[in-house]
């Protein structure tokens, strides 16, 4: 008999949870205003950049086709899904609010829809965007930022992004530690530059000193000029020197000279293996990618954060109306934004672990979520 009882509450639960008419309504609401809000910035967003860029467009003779499909098609899909988040808050403040205007929301609550009930459409609607969001950031986008940065390196910028990259510290291999003083990508030279090699108790078994390393391009390998070599065994020091000698280094002079946006390019299995690559060689970049994989999973968590801010937030009748809770919501939201890149700054520059730092804005606004939903109308 309990577990005919409990059947039946489960088969209960089940039936509250089809999606209904009024369900359909909601998430209407909310598709509609998200997409129609990402629309309209995006029409003014292109049309503020591109009234920045004609100048360089012309100079440089870019084609009308590649202004469209290399570079606006794939600008497109990269500014909305990075503010995809303050975009969903933002809807959600707007056509709730418009409904708790309306009555809707009090008529919805009298008919005997709970208020957890009535975050079921909310939280569909949210996964739609969130999945969505996550796909294209992770799969679609990079492959869209990698034509789109070669396009404006081609007809946008007026120099090259590459400068001289300085104290150089890489293992390249187990035990084995390369530094460089300073790099030049356009000569493809290297300052000050050494190799040393240690044995598993720590000791150090040899060392390459060279004022001057070459990358070959003929050969991909790089070049000791005017080298010196220190090899220690059994307690001797054998001393070589020579004019060139070439070595088996696995870095590249790609490596060094990265364009800040070049994060971007790489989908998550390339961001993932890259980001083993460096912790093999001991970058300094390590938490720049580090900091944008989890980047890729926190932001469309923040979905469902900023959605249930905002049904909380503009679920109730205010005297301000629909301004006032847009108003409290872009407080909200920008505070969010600005509170992601202080921990992004701080994980860069100081040492607050990279998961930590983009997780924790999602951690401090669910409490304020909660806090919310919590004081929302029963």
């Amino acid at each position: 008999m309990e577990g005919f009882n409990d059947k039946k509450t489960f088969s209960e639960a089940l039936e509250a949870l089809k999606v209904k008419r009024i369900d359909k309504y909601i998430i209407r609401k909310f598709l509609g205003t998200f997409f129609f809000s990402i629309v309209l910035i995006l029409t003014i967003a292109v049309v503020f950049d591109f009234a920045e860029k004609i100048d360089n467009f012309m100079e440089k003779e870019a084609p009308v086709k590649a202004i469209i499909f290399d570079y606006y098609f794939n600008f497109i899909p990269y500014f909305a899904t990075l503010f995809a988040p303050l975009f969903v808050f933002i809807s959600v403040i707007f056509f709730t609010s418009k409904m708790a205007i309306n009555t809707e929301i009090i008529a919805i609550l009298n008919s005997g829809m709970s208020f957890r009930r009535m975050m079921w459409p909310y939280l569909i609607s949210a996964v739609v965007i969130a999945v969505f969001a996550f796909l294209l950031t992770n799969f679609i986008i990079p492959r869209a930022n990698l034509k789109r940065m070669e396009f404006e390196d081609k007809y946008y910028r007026s120099a090259s992004r590459k400068v001289t990259v300085e104290n150089i510290h890489r293992m390249v291999f187990k035990n084995i530690y390369v530094f460089m003083g300073s790099y030049n990508p356009i000569s493809q030279r290297g300052q000050n530059f050494t190799i040393e090699r240690f044995n598993d108790e720590g000791k150090l078994e040899s060392k390459l000193s060279s004022p001057t390393v070459v990358f070959d391009t003929a050969t991909n390998k790089w070049s000791a000029m005017n080298y010196i070599l220190r090899e220690i065994a059994d307690e001797k020091e054998i001393i070589t020197r020579g004019e060139q000698l070439d070595t088996t280094l696995t870095i590249k002079p790609s490596d060094f000279s990265r364009d800040p946006g070049f994060v971007g390019t790489m989908t998550y299995k390339e961001l993932d293996d890259y980001i083993s690559l460096l912790q093999l060689q001991g970058s300094d970049e390590l938490k720049l990618f580090l900091i944008e994989k989890h980047r890729r999973f926190s932001n469309p968590f923040a979905v469902f954060i900023l959605t249930l801010i905002g049904v909380s937030l503009s679920s109730r009748k205010v005297r301000g109306g629909i301004g006032m809770n847009i108003g409290i919501g872009l407080i909200l939201s920008f505070s969010y934004i600005l509170f992601l890149q202080f921990a992004s700054q701080f994980s860069l520059k100081g040492n607050l672990n990279p998961m930590l730092a983009m997780w924790i804005p999602n951690i401090l606004y669910t409490f304020i979520a909660l806090t919310l939903y919590k004081m929302a109308p029963k």
